[in-house]
């Protein structure tokens, strides 16, 4: 797989709508709060509104999220991230990405949906994954993915699941160096590519093997965390 975990179809069958939005409302005020209000300044954030009005989130929603983040009404951002090592079944290691605004609440959430798992110490298993940067982008009409790589400076490049494009005709996940992320998202920008995703993630060193039972089993783990409303991001070493 990718960086980052993702069920199939998960657009399609992610639970309520109201659920996606609160998630990227969250995720556009934090980028707003880090990097500012522009769009052309600021990747993360532009990525982020770019993945909202592909699930159809009202202009307004979008506008007072960054504007929240950005400092511009009275309600203030008090995200923060907490991160999460363990394994799911069959030892698979995951890292759990949360932005919270009560790590009080959000911990023992954590525990308990980790019970059919085994949640780590910090550094437990991070050095099984690559700490990287992560561009996800869509293009009508893109010949060579392998070549826009080269042409934006990033390290490497996979396709995309073909439930993630929506109305494009290529999809491609973009692997850069931590330093190059802003770059190569601003580049494929340029290029005409529609940039959904510009952040930093982890790429598992290795895949665990799993049979299909196996990986019924572990989705299904990771399907719980993923749904919890406070977890931003998921990341396991399976395909």
């Amino acid at each position: 797989m990718g960086a980052q975990w993702k069920a199939t179809g998960k657009s399609e069958k992610s639970a309520k709508q109201g659920a996606i939005f609160s998630k990227m409302a969250k995720e556009i005020s934090v980028a707003a709060k880090l990097g500012g209000a522009e769009l052309g300044s600021n990747p993360r954030l532009r990525a982020a509104v770019e993945a909202a009005k592909k699930n159809s989130m009202p202009k307004d929603t979008i506008e007072r999220n960054i504007k929240k983040g950005a400092g511009l009404l009275d309600e203030k951002v008090t995200y923060e991230t907490i991160t999460f090592e363990g394994f799911a079944p069959h030892k698979v290691p995951i890292i759990v990405e949360c932005l919270t605004d009560n790590k009080n609440r959000t911990t023992p959430d954590i525990r308990v949906l980790f019970r059919k798992g085994q949640l780590g110490n910090s550094g437990a298993v991070a050095w099984m994954f690559d700490r990287v940067g992560l561009v996800e982008a869509t293009h009508k009409d893109a010949k060579d993915i392998e070549e826009a790589a080269i042409e934006a400076g990033a390290q490497s490049v996979d396709t995309m699941d073909k439930a993630d494009l929506g109305d494009a005709k290529v999809g491609a996940i973009f692997i850069t160096e931590i330093a190059d992320l802003g770059a190569v998202s601003n580049t494929l920008t340029a290029a005409g590519w529609n940039v959904t995703t510009s952040e930093f993630s982890f790429k598992p060193k290795n895949i665990v093997e799993l049979n299909p039972e196996q990986l019924k089993e572990v989705s299904e783990f990771l399907q719980a965390i993923d749904d919890y409303d406070d977890t931003h991001r998921v990341y396991a070493a399976i395909k």
